[in-house]
């Protein structure tokens, strides 16, 4: 069992000048770029010393961080921001349809009762726990947002990421592709790990936390078009196997 998949604290370099910092159950990703460096997404509270010993260990410091782009808002993609965004003064970047999430991260749609759902599949149970021991309770909102650009493209962040909008698990919810470097963002759109029910290989994230699971599994297609050959995702391992193979085995889950 790797770090991912055991919820312990990592750093993996996974393609060339992307890093995944790991910790409680969920990724962010590090992008070094000859212009700077960009995080995609942030994790949890408790993360914070984790992508600090990362960035030393890169020869950076958090300040070297040169913006924050959320493939989207949830809680768990936001917990480092606040505290980026108001101590080192690093923009937050997010699609306006999750705007409102990145300024009330406990305050979104999701299509079942977590409480329930929680408690007929058991094994996210432990997932949860320790995402919330990783301060899952007590992220902070972001108020100055810095919105994706109308019709989205390439953002103006180091890395050069494109936008691939993919709602469903929430409104706004976008992968970022890297072409010059062949890898995709996956965000909670496609996952190898459900933090709600604890299943592995590729999969939607269940309806506990997902806005509109036929819009989610709908939208696959446009991530698909990239073509990308490593897809990255916000829970779950790293998948080599490319994003057309991993989105027709979401597909085949969801039918089961």
């Amino acid at each position: 069992m790797t770090q991912a998949t055991s919820g312990r604290a990592s750093f993996t370099t996974v393609a060339d000048g992307v890093h995944c910092v790991s910790e409680a159950f969920v990724n962010f990703y590090l992008v070094e770029s000859p212009d700077g460096l960009t995080l995609v997404d942030s994790g949890l509270p408790a993360m914070w010393k984790t992508l600090e010993e990362s960035m030393r260990g890169l020869g950076h410091a958090v300040g070297d961080i040169k913006a924050v782009v959320l493939t989207h808002a949830h809680f768990d993609h936001l917990g480092l921001a606040h505290r980026l965004h108001s101590e080192f003064k690093v923009p937050v970047w997010v699609h306006g349809g999750d705007s409102f999430i990145a300024r009330h991260p406990y305050r979104y749609q999701h299509e079942k009762s977590r409480f329930v759902f929680a408690l007929a599949h058991p094994g996210g149970l432990p997932v949860l726990a320790s995402m919330t021991r990783a301060g899952a309770l007590r992220v902070k909102g972001v108020d100055d947002l810095t919105l994706f650009p109308a019709g989205s493209g390439t953002l103006p962040v180091p890395g050069s990421p494109e936008v691939v909008f993919s709602p469903g698990h929430t409104a706004g919810h976008c992968g970022l592709y890297l072409r010059d470097r062949d890898v995709l963002f996956s965000g909670d759109a496609l996952v190898t790990l459900d933090p709600y029910s604890g299943r592995t290989g590729p999969r939607i994230v269940a309806g506990a936390a997902t806005m509109d699971s036929r819009q989610n599994l709908d939208t696959l297609t446009q991530l698909a078009r990239t073509g990308a050959s490593l897809v990255l995702p916000g829970h779950g391992e790293p998948w080599t196997g490319g994003i057309e193979e991993a989105v027709e085995a979401a597909r085949r889950e969801a039918a089961a």
